[in-house]
């Protein structure tokens, strides 16, 4: 526990930890794929994110098929989630997911790093407590903070450990368990970092569970709209997040410190 505290910076993962334009992203082209025969594109897929009730890859994917089913009046069946799962596990971890980690061959290997193990340790010695809370699987999440980054226990709330975004349950219960005092008026500032409409849809429903704890938003587009060619879409991309509620657009995970600064 940081003796000068002076707030909590809870972090996604996908999109700000790491980049998952291949690995996540590509499962979810490459599932809905396999059901119907269309590809979603990223533009799509942001879109559909950007709704604020997608934030699970499974049911995204789910949700495209089902779509694109209806709006071209396909005879096919929508699948079932189980199959769905399988399929889209398939792709992210490869063909044996009870391997180890370190052998797993799917499209989780294509992630690369956004951040260093250094800028927890540059969080800690500003003054600021840190976790995450993400949608991920637990398997997955585990793998980029400690095999990836070399975190030890990383405070983590994951898939399954509770409710979906943008439901608050999980970021709350996380930033009691690592603040000293009772989340309130009296309690440092709480900002959580994502890259969706979700996780800034997430921190306005924690402020109407709490209203005298200060919370901040904080949010970044994801990678793969930051290439110079986007530049349009991750415009309109800022601009969502922005209407959502966002306090604060990053152009990067990294720029958090100068941010945190003024504090």
């Amino acid at each position: 526990m940081n003796l000068n505290l002076k707030g909590l910076v809870l972090f996604d993962i996908d999109g700000v930890i790491r980049d998952v334009a291949k690995s996540y992203r590509l499962s979810v082209q490459k599932t809905v794929k396999k059901f119907c025969g269309w590809e979603p594109t990223n533009k799509t897929i942001d879109e559909l994110k950007s709704e604020g009730f997608w934030n699970n890859d499974w049911d995204a994917s789910l949700e495209l098929i089902k779509r694109h089913i209806n709006s071209h009046n396909l005879d096919i069946k929508l699948p079932k989630k189980t199959n769905l799962i399988k399929e889209f596990s398939t792709f992210y971890f490869g063909e044996n997911f009870s391997l180890s980690p370190n052998e797993w061959n799917g499209f989780i290997k294509n992630e690369k790093l956004l951040v260093e193990k250094e800028f927890f340790q540059k969080l800690t010695e500003m003054g600021f407590n840190w976790g995450f809370v993400s949608g991920a699987e637990p398997p997955s999440a585990k793998f980029v903070l400690e095999n990836r980054l070399g975190l030890t226990k990383p405070p983590l709330i994951a898939m399954g450990e509770a409710p979906e975004k943008p439901d608050p349950s999980g970021f709350i219960k996380l930033a009691s368990n690592l603040l000293p005092m009772p989340l309130g008026k009296n309690n440092v500032p709480i900002a959580y970092l994502g890259d969706t409409v979700a996780d800034v849809m997430t921190v306005e429903n924690a402020r109407e569970i709490l209203p005298t704890q200060k919370f901040i938003s904080i949010a970044v587009a994801p990678p793969h709209l930051h290439s110079v060619n986007n530049s349009s879409n991750r415009n309109a991309y800022e601009k969502k997040l922005i209407a959502a509620g966002a306090n604060k657009i990053l152009k990067s995970t990294n720029d958090i410190f100068e941010y945190l600064a003024t504090w």
